[in-house]
């Protein structure tokens, strides 16, 4: 006997770039791949930063994410155009972490979140993300943006105030008793930045927003700082400052990304992490957030670009690549990193032909980080508050949820409004454990209300006409599972006296659960047991096997299968005609 080859098909790895090599790849797409790669970069260089900060990280750590993740994930994801770096969804995530961690937690956590998305990759778990409901995902986006926009208030109105914590509530409560410290000249500066980012796409010049928002608010801020004396206006200079190889200084660090341990790393107390069983627990919980989190984001943003581009994106491959971006980039200073819709977006629109896009855009923002940490500097605060306002606004897709309260059912949008409650007030983890409970429980619900067991009467099927008044035939309509089983043949124990045999048509049952075959087997017993026979009709192949192996059987004169109502009625008047106890054959 041939002895059977068990073997293990891993998904592709680098399938987004092999297809751009595949389609035929020459000097004229390179030439839209580093035009794409330019604009993106300047893009992601006060992005990063700005993300970085929302966090409560320095702003270099959002730059060593983009530079980092950003080249390893492109070359080994599963898209030829997702870039990926440091984004706004991960901020209510990582916050928390790093307040109850410090730095060194939240990148040991970020190496965790990577783990567990290879594993996803290599399980082929890519497809199961698409299962997450709409709206459960539009709810905890839009909460996503409401934390993020109250996280910038300190900054955009200059409030002196405590450090804000992990809950909106106590956030909340310490904005609003800054309130009377607010700075006039970071208020004026943030909102003629916030204006001028709004109104510049509109001049269809081709510089990206963000860059002229920010380069005119360095500007402005420079000029207030140096008419007014001292530090009236806050920049990254002034916020931050650095240590690095025996030297040290304010602002971002000119030196490219160095490997570096990140249990090594400031923990909560500023002190390097403890690295010890009790650590890696506290862990798990963040980890497993971020790592559902970036699977969700980054499939939805390949969902995206295949839409853009005309393309197909292979989800396992794309998680491994995030996976290993994420277990990488730590080690280089860098945060969790995961594919930016609006990056993406912007990458496919400036004719970018492969992942070499994204290399060209990390790339620009290592010569950034290299050459112009000085002028990265003077980037005021206040302007990049406005920036990540504008970010939250679009990130919140306030016109879908609109939308959706307006037209969808009444479960769904009390789906979406409680994960928004649960993200806002909570955290998103729940709110997504919440969010997918309420809607499956809600499916269910409406999967119950569509299986139902009719009596069929004599003009519903010219074959019923021909048997007589003991012979019943009843029609099972919809999925037979553990929320409708015992619904659907309840009728069936409630039959008229003269009833000796019942016809049970199960043609229109596309699928059983071992509720189902548990609530059919006492069917069964009970029938048997008031000397009243059964036929099942019209059985789908897999669920007769799956009667089989759950121990149902023909018993001859008792319980029979028939391919169809024809079949069926011809067995119950052949049953008719004979005792039961005779060993006539089902």
């Amino acid at each position: 006997m041939a002895r059977r080859r068990f073997s293990i098909s891993l998904p592709p790895i680098a399938s987004g770039m092999r297809a751009a090599w595949q389609a035929g790849y020459g000097l004229n797409d390179l030439r839209q791949d580093v035009l794409a790669g330019l604009t993106i970069g300047t893009v992601a260089v006060p992005l990063s930063m700005a993300l970085a900060i929302a966090t409560g990280v320095p702003p270099q750590h959002g730059l060593y994410t983009a530079i980092v993740a950003g080249v390893i994930i492109a070359l080994t994801g599963g898209t030829r155009f997702n870039v990926s770096g440091p984004t706004a969804a991960f901020v209510v995530i990582l916050f928390p972490v790093v307040k109850q961690f410090g730095l060194g937690g939240l990148l040991l956590a970020s190496m965790m979140a990577g783990v567990i998305l290879l594993a996803m990759g290599v399980a082929r778990l890519g497809r199961l993300i698409q299962f997450v409901p709409y709206p459960v995902v539009l709810g905890f986006t839009a909460g996503i943006a409401v934390v993020i926009a109250v996280l910038q208030i300190p900054d955009l109105l200059g409030l002196e105030t405590r450090q804000l914590g992990e809950h909106f509530l106590h956030n909340i409560t310490l904005i609003a008793a800054a309130l009377p410290t607010l700075n006039p000249l970071e208020l004026t500066l943030a909102f003629f930045c916030l204006g001028l980012m709004l109104i510049w796409p509109r001049l269809n010049i081709p510089l990206p927003a963000p860059l002229v928002g920010l380069v005119a608010g360095a500007l402005a801020a420079y000029a207030l700082n140096h008419w007014f004396g001292g530090n009236v206006v806050d920049t990254i200079a002034s916020r931050f400052t650095w240590q690095a190889g025996g030297e040290s200084g304010t602002g971002i660090p000119p030196i490219p990304p160095t490997l570096i341990a990140p249990w090594q790393l400031p923990g909560p107390n500023g002190e390097p992490l403890v690295i010890d069983y009790a650590l890696f627990r506290a862990l798990l919980g963040p980890a497993f957030a971020i790592a559902m989190l970036g699977a969700i984001e980054s499939l939805l943003c390949a969902v995206v670009a295949d839409g853009l581009s005309k393309t197909r994106h292979d989800p396992n491959a794309e998680l491994i690549g995030q996976g290993l971006g994420n277990i990488l980039a730590p080690l280089f200073g860098g945060i969790t990193a995961t594919a930016a819709i609006a990056r993406t977006a912007t990458n496919v629109r400036s004719g970018a032909r492969s992942p070499i896009a994204a290399v060209i855009h990390s790339l620009v923002v290592l010569l950034a980080v290299v050459a112009l940490a000085g002028l990265l500097g003077l980037v005021p605060m206040a302007a990049l508050a406005a920036l990540l306002l504008i970010v939250a606004w679009n990130m919140s897709e306030a016109r879908h949820v609109w939308h959706t309260i307006r037209s969808a059912p009444v479960g769904d949008v009390a789906v979406l409004l409680t994960c928004f409650s649960l993200t806002v007030l909570f955290d998103m983890v729940l709110a997504v454990a919440v969010g997918v409970g309420l809607a499956a429980a809600l499916f269910i619900r409406r999967m119950a209300q569509l299986t139902r067991t009719d009596l069929l009467a004599d003009a519903q099927h010219p074959m019923i006409a021909a048997l007589p008044k003991s012979v019943a035939v009843y029609d099972i309509n919809g999925p037979l599972f553990f929320a409708v089983a015992e619904k659907a043949l309840r009728l069936l124990h409630r039959i008229e006296p003269q009833v000796k045999v019942i016809i049970l048509d199960l043609h229109d049952v596309p699928s059983m659960d071992a509720s189902a075959m548990v609530a059919l087997q006492t069917l069964i017993a009970d029938l048997q047991a008031a000397d009243i026979q059964l036929i099942l009709a019209g059985m789908a192949p897999h669920i007769r096997r799956k009667l089989l192996r759950a121990g149902v059987r023909k018993i001859p004169g008792q319980l029979g299968f028939a391919r169809d109502l024809e079949h069926a009625g011809r067995r119950a008047l052949g049953w008719l005609e004979q005792p039961v106890t005779t060993s006539s054959t089902a």
